[in-house]
């Protein structure tokens, strides 16, 4: 893999940890900004829902920019935005920040995802994607652990202030790693924007943002409430809440590792196997979380199948959306993120039921039953749009419409007539 992709991963660790830290954070930020817990937990909403907003839209806006510039602006408003967060006194600044961080985030992704599928031969997406989205379970095993023992240490601003610093070895990379020049689809001609847009009404496109999406509603409902079932069912203290939070990011790394080597040419296997696994798998998280051992070792577990099956979804969602090469990125972002907004509300509102705290297990397991029944009827479908085989010398490409071969690592364009003239 090209040193290019893990410097856009460094990136996506200092994102992911900002996405995932105020969990540990917010009792401080609400002490400190005189507001109540609810209300500093608005900040979680304002980011998921800056994200899903965001993707397509800043997507679509930056369309025409190089992609370094785009990756390196993105990075260092993010880092602005963090920086403000840190000093600012007032809740309503802090959640402008919060809201301007997101749409970064997500304007960031969007170009990422389609950057990562271009740095690497067509037959690659899927190991590609597995190394940018390993910044986002880093951050899960370390950035978000790290964060709230410096947050504990040293007050929840100096969180922000590390995820701003983390901001700035990412950007010196991408200065230096991210080709300067025009991007090959510009050189070549890249559709307009409603003709990528019009990719959106493309049924196989829809149903496996759809997959993606319940899939990681199924992973963030149970994650958002898994204190609750480490000290309430399992009746551990609070200093095994980390211990589990370490182990779901370590099946996660797991999980989208192996589904990297996977998702390109086997998709099929790792959704056949993956998806029944990971259905079984949050209904016997509810029945043993009493069990302490093997609650740890269903969370590793967990965390690696939902990373696992989400990101081959993911990956899936690129090779179709593969004719909108500068929206493609925002649609898998859209896609994650949809499910990461609404996963921990249907979660929470499973607490109030006769399942109390064991409720979001219960609630993910439906969610991936849903996203099964919807799956195995098009399984051929979902699995069909294969890459194409490659080797040292040469690479079966797909035929473009006039029977040439794409150029290897290029997306596959319309017809000549919705491109730009």
């Amino acid at each position: 893999m090209p040193l290019p992709l893990y410097l856009l991963a460094m990136a996506v660790f200092a994102m992911g940890t900002s996405e995932f830290m105020l969990a540990g954070l917010l009792p401080d930020i609400a002490s400190d900004l005189d507001v109540t817990v609810g209300t500093a937990g608005s900040l979680t909403s304002a980011f998921a829902i800056g994200m899903v907003v965001g993707a397509p839209l800043v997507a679509a806006l930056t369309r025409n920019w190089p992609r370094r510039v785009g990756l390196l602006g993105f990075v260092l408003v993010f880092a602005a935005a963090h920086a403000v967060g840190a000093v600012t006194t007032s809740f309503a600044l802090l959640f402008a920040t919060r809201v301007v961080a997101a749409l970064a985030n997500a304007g960031f992704l969007a170009v990422a995802l389609t950057a990562a599928a271009t740095l690497v031969p067509p037959d690659k997406k899927g190991r590609a994607l597995a190394v940018l989205l390993s910044g986002t379970t880093a951050a899960t095993i370390a950035g978000v652990p790290g964060g709230a023992v410096l947050g504990t240490l040293l007050g929840w601003r100096a969180t922000f202030w590390a995820v701003a610093a983390l901001c700035l070895p990412a950007a010196l990379g991408i200065l230096k790693g991210i080709p300067a020049g025009p991007d090959e689809d510009e050189a070549t001609g890249r559709p307009v924007l409603r003709a990528e847009l019009a990719q959106l009404t493309r049924p196989p496109l829809i149903l496996v943002m759809l997959l993606g999406a319940l899939v990681n509603a199924a992973t963030f409902g149970s994650l958002t409430f898994l204190a609750p079932v480490v000290t309430g069912s399992a009746g551990l203290g609070e200093l095994w809440i980390p211990v589990a939070l370490v182990l779901f990011g370590a099946g996660s790394f797991v999980g989208v590792t192996v589904a990297g080597r996977l998702a390109d040419r086997r998709p099929g296997p790792v959704i056949a196997v993956g998806g029944p696994l990971l259905l079984i798998g949050w209904p016997a998280l509810a029945v043993l979380a009493d069990e302490p051992v093997t609650l740890f070792i269903l969370v590793f577990v967990q965390g690696a199948l939902s990373f696992a099956l989400g990101s081959t979804l993911i990956t899936r969602v690129l090779y179709e959306a593969a004719a909108a090469p500068t929206m493609a990125g925002s649609y898998a972002t859209a896609a994650l993120n949809v499910g990461a907004a609404i996963g921990p509300v249907i979660a929470a509102a499973t607490l109030r039921t006769e399942a109390g705290t064991l409720g979001p297990l219960w609630a993910s397991g439906l969610l991936v039953a849903v996203a099964l029944l919807l799956a195995f009827p098009l399984f051929t479908a979902i699995t069909a749009s294969r890459a194409p085989r490659c080797s040292d010398d040469a690479c079966e490409r797909p035929l473009g419409h006039r029977g040439t071969p794409k150029a290897r690592g290029a997306l596959p364009h319309p017809p000549d007539r919705a491109r730009r003239r």
